[in-house]
């Protein structure tokens, strides 16, 4: 056999501009995420996140504005991430009611898994606690949750797999509030067995909205 010899690997393609924009916004975020999940609100500070980064503070500054900026651009992130599990579990190729029982396995099953959910609902008990101005970006953020879920059941009234009569507005609003309290209750004891409330949460959907046979 013919020894080949590997090209020397040329020079690292330089990022653009922009790429170099996205890559630390993302990496602020990212560590934002972490300050809070691991040390709480009140140690995500500019100086803090800059330095968890690898970055100074004055970029935090720069790329976010604001605890608000930074707030609405965690929430967006977190919006995307989810978006991109609700592809992965091919939720829009479901039925009404199996899609928004898939989405409400996604919220409780992933509870452990990732930083950005528990940083994002102690951010928002913050906020309301301290009754803070961010408190706007997480109504913002709750009604995009409220349309996606009524979305979901509107699919099933459409299809019939989901009553026709069935208030879609109030049981959007409804699962949402629900998943809000298991995403609470872990937050307040981690020990919770979220399994058996997941399992209630679904088989009352279920009774409430699949059509009477």
């Amino acid at each position: 056999m013919t020894d080949v010899a590997t090209p020397p690997a040329g020079p690292a393609q330089r990022l653009t501009q922009a790429e170099r924009r996205d890559r630390s916004e993302r990496e602020l975020l990212e560590a934002t995420l972490r300050l809070v999940s691991e040390q709480g609100v009140s140690a995500a500070t500019f100086d803090a996140i800059g330095r968890e980064a690898g970055y100074s503070r004055g970029l935090v500054t720069q790329r976010f504005g604001s605890k608000d900026g930074l707030i609405r651009a965690l929430i967006a992130h977190l919006h995307d991430w989810q978006g991109e599990a609700l592809d992965q579990g091919r939720i829009a190729a479901m039925d009404g009611l199996t899609a928004l029982c898939a989405f409400v396995h996604l919220h409780c099953d992933t509870l452990d898994e990732h930083d950005e959910a528990k940083a994002y609902y102690m951010l928002l008990s913050a906020a309301v606690a301290d009754r803070l101005d961010t408190r706007a970006a997480f109504a913002d953020s709750h009604e995009i949750e409220r349309v996606l879920i009524r979305a979901f059941i509107e699919r099933g009234q459409a299809s019939g797999d989901i009553r026709a009569e069935a208030d879609a507005d109030a049981m959007a609003l409804m699962t949402g509030c629900a998943l809000m309290g298991i995403r609470m209750q872990n937050l307040i004891d981690p020990d919770t067995d979220i399994a058996p409330i997941r399992d209630a949460l679904v088989a009352s959907l279920r009774a409430r909205l699949a059509p009477e046979t």
